[in-house]
């Protein structure tokens, strides 16, 4: 490997740990909390290095909650790939987002700083693109299947991931998030099955 290559390499592992660190230290302090200061000293790296990947903290911030989202992406999708009926994927996939939902870690980055610091419509649209299209597969999939009521399905997509959103926001605010999710997973079902036929 050239030196191109070594540097190219640094400069990814560099990145890598800010994304790292600034994680840790969003899902700590919040983001109002946390300065690049703290960011750099617990990466090891200079201002320079962090300005280098990143103009503001904002843009980090923009960055680590990309790749919240995409975790969590994962997590519902793996859950749902472990089931063979289209039925079994979707609400087995839903469950697991309001799962990660009551995760600590994610719930501040995702759920209550996200929409704060980049604004309700950013936060929105990046949801939107991390989830919309998995949800739209498996719904298409049962409606043509006969296994929910013949409909639309972009409404429905919207109405489901606005209903998702929200119970995860409000499982966020709660003090004992743990608390409320056999509850919310269980209104969640039935709201589920409401869209099969009769």
């Amino acid at each position: 490997m050239g030196e191109q290559g070594v540097r190219a390499r640094q400069r990814e592992q560099t990145r890598r740990t800010l994304l790292r660190e600034g994680r840790k230290a969003f899902a700590a302090d919040g983001y109002a909390g946390v300065g690049v200061a703290e960011i750099v000293r617990a990466a090891g790296v200079t201002k320079g290095a962090f300005y280098h990947h990143f103009a503001t903290k904002a843009d980090l911030f923009h960055a680590v909650l990309e790749e919240v989202q995409q975790e969590v992406g994962h997590r519902v999708a793996a859950a749902a790939e472990v089931c063979d009926d289209p039925w079994d994927q979707l609400t087995t996939g839903c469950r697991e987002f309001l799962t990660a939902a009551t995760d600590p870690d994610l719930q501040r980055v995702m759920l209550i700083d996200g929409p704060a610091v980049l604004g309700w419509a950013q936060w929105r649209a990046m949801d939107e693109a991390a989830s919309v299209r998995h949800l739209t597969d498996i719904l298409t999939a049962l409606r043509d299947a006969g296994r929910i009521v013949p409909q639309p399905v972009e409404p429905l997509v919207h109405l489901l991931s606005g209903a998702m959103n929200e119970a995860a926001l409000w499982l966020a605010t709660t003090p004992d998030p743990r608390h409320h999710l056999d509850h919310t997973q269980a209104a969640l079902t039935r709201l589920l099955d409401s869209l099969r036929p009769t």
